[in-house]
């Protein structure tokens, strides 16, 4: 790496912009699954609302199946520990 030759202020503000760079991704990664996460909550509410009103129009919605490849959480935690 040629970080010997630049000064080291420029170094620094390098490595810093990573890191915040880094951050703010996760930051908005984080957000838009929260918002992924509350338009479907809605959306399964309002399919639930229709399915019970008009069940002939509107059939009941399955439970959604995992893949069978599926990471379980429980599972995560216990390799990560």
């Amino acid at each position: 790496m040629l970080s010997h030759l630049a000064p080291p202020v420029l170094v620094e503000a390098v490595q810093r912009w990573a890191v915040e760079s880094q951050h703010r991704a996760r930051r908005n990664a984080m957000l838009a699954t929260t918002d992924c996460v509350q338009r479907r909550i809605e959306r399964e509410s309002v399919e639930d609302f229709f399915s019970e009103r008009y069940p002939s129009r509107y059939p009941a919605r399955r439970p959604a199946e995992q893949p069978r490849d599926a990471v379980r959480p429980d599972t995560l935690r216990r390799s990560q520990g």
